[in-house]
């Protein structure tokens, strides 16, 4: 445990002056890059933790921090396919387009739940499955692995401390991963505002039991969360949603049923160490205790 404790806080540690750049698109992948790369990493996130990554757009902050960029860290998935491709396409920095070696997809590292099929009609679907895999901390250990393969690639001198900072992670998770299930046993299953937190319902085995949103991306209308709480009328269950959704639609549902309705973040702090990613997971699963 001390061994994993060291590999873990050298996260913190000041980037010396030649670590790579990494821009990750995500808290969630800046969190992963910073674990992973350690000292040899310098990080920067594009996306406010506190904002709907679904909806952002290209800014010229974020081509100036892809100018410079050795590696992207991107969820994937077409996630980001909103404001992305604009930003990489605006920044001119070959190195790190989809395809190159500077360029890494989190979501395409592990399996996906969810797979869509591209329709308007359906909403926001991504046809390649559910991109909000960071809300699985056994995926993100995989992740992590891929990850320290790619920057050994990136910079073979420290291949041996990416690699060993990986295994830490993925030690962490599965020294943490009984006490969460332990915890989330018994529990009903939740109502999301979004289909994002699938992934740690799938891992807790607990059911998903509606979304606000009737389809992806659609904000819901009365009739929809009529039909929602009649469909779980005389159940246990609890509310899950972010504090940038509109809060107006859950605790709508929660108080019809009797249930809670709990603000849950997304994402990390936009400077996350493993520890704050391993407390926004406990902040999930004790919400979802609260439907047993």
């Amino acid at each position: 445990m001390a061994r994993l404790l060291i590999w873990l806080t050298l996260s913190f540690v000041t980037p010396l002056a030649w670590a790579l750049q990494v821009v990750a698109t995500t808290a969630s992948m800046g969190m992963l890059a910073r674990a992973v790369g350690g000292p040899a990493v310098s990080v920067m996130v594009l996306a406010p933790p506190d904002r709907d990554p679904h909806q952002l757009q290209a800014r010229p902050s974020m081509m100036r921090a892809l100018r410079d960029a050795d590696l992207v860290v991107a969820v994937g998935a077409e996630l980001e396919v909103g404001w992305l491709p604009a930003a990489l396409a605006g920044a001119g920095n070959g190195r790190v387009l989809p395809g190159r070696l500077g360029y890494f997809e989190a979501a395409a590292q592990v399996p996906l739940l969810d797979p869509g099929v591209a329709d308007r009609a359906r909403g926001d679907v991504h046809p390649m499955g559910n991109p909000h895999v960071h809300l699985d901390p056994v995926r993100m250990a995989d992740i992590a692995r891929a990850l320290a393969e790619r920057l050994a690639r990136l910079n073979p001198t420290h291949a041996a401390d990416y690699r060993a900072r990986a295994e830490a992670l993925a030690a962490a998770v599965a020294s943490r991963l009984p006490g969460w299930q332990a915890l989330a046993a018994g529990s009903a299953g939740a109502v999301l505002y979004h289909k994002d937190g699938i992934y740690l319902l799938d891992r807790l085995g607990r059911p998903l039991l509606g979304t606000i949103e009737p389809v992806p991306g659609v904000p819901p209308t009365a009739q929809h969360l009529a039909g929602l709480i009649e469909q779980l009328r005389g159940r246990r269950g609890v509310v899950l949603y972010h504090p940038y959704q509109p809060a107006q639609g859950p605790q709508r549902v929660a108080e019809a049923l009797g249930w809670k309705a709990i603000a849950v973040p997304m994402e990390p702090p936009v400077t996350a160490s493993v520890e704050d990613y391993f407390r926004l997971i406990d902040q999930w699963v004790a919400a979802l205790a609260q439907a047993k």
